[in-house]
């Protein structure tokens, strides 16, 4: 907890709010679940602070989180940060998973894709009644044999 007299240094959490475009609501679970800690404080009467520090910390949140990265990989880089190394090198290791994760993705969309345009070539407005008895979509289900 800080004095009166350190409140000058101090931003609020609606100042901090303001100046990053950010609802006061996320910046508060920010700073619960520990992202913003060296960035913040409490005064005498428990009201939230955050030193100027927070604003550079929020706009690396923000950014990587543009950039796919999730909360706790967030929390892993900024620990980098707080120990006093430049964590440059695992944004990039995370990034590269985030490229290969993408690849992966877009790989079995494209398999996905060439399902359904295999689907809706076939695609049968007025099915037979023996395969509409059997189904709910014909179009998309296989007719069940019984043996």
């Amino acid at each position: 907890m800080i004095g009166n007299s350190a409140l000058n240094h101090w931003l609020k959490i609606g100042e901090v709010a303001s100046l990053t475009g950010m609802s006061v609501k996320t910046i508060r679970y920010y700073e619960e679940i520990g992202l913003l800690t060296p960035a913040t404080t409490r005064s005498e009467s428990g009201y939230r602070l955050f030193s100027s520090q927070v604003l550079n910390r929020l706009a690396f949140i923000k950014r990587s989180q543009s950039l796919g990265l999730s909360l706790s990989e967030i929390q892993e880089l900024l620990a980098v940060h707080d120990s006093g190394q430049l964590p440059c090198d695992a944004v990039k290791e995370h990034l590269l998973l985030k490229v290969e994760a993408i690849t992966e993705q877009i790989e079995s969309l494209e398999i996905l894709k060439s399902e359904l345009l295999g689907l809706l070539s076939g695609w049968q407005e007025q099915p037979s009644c023996d395969r509409i008895a059997q189904t709910i979509c014909p179009n998309i289900e296989g007719v069940k044999r019984e043996d």
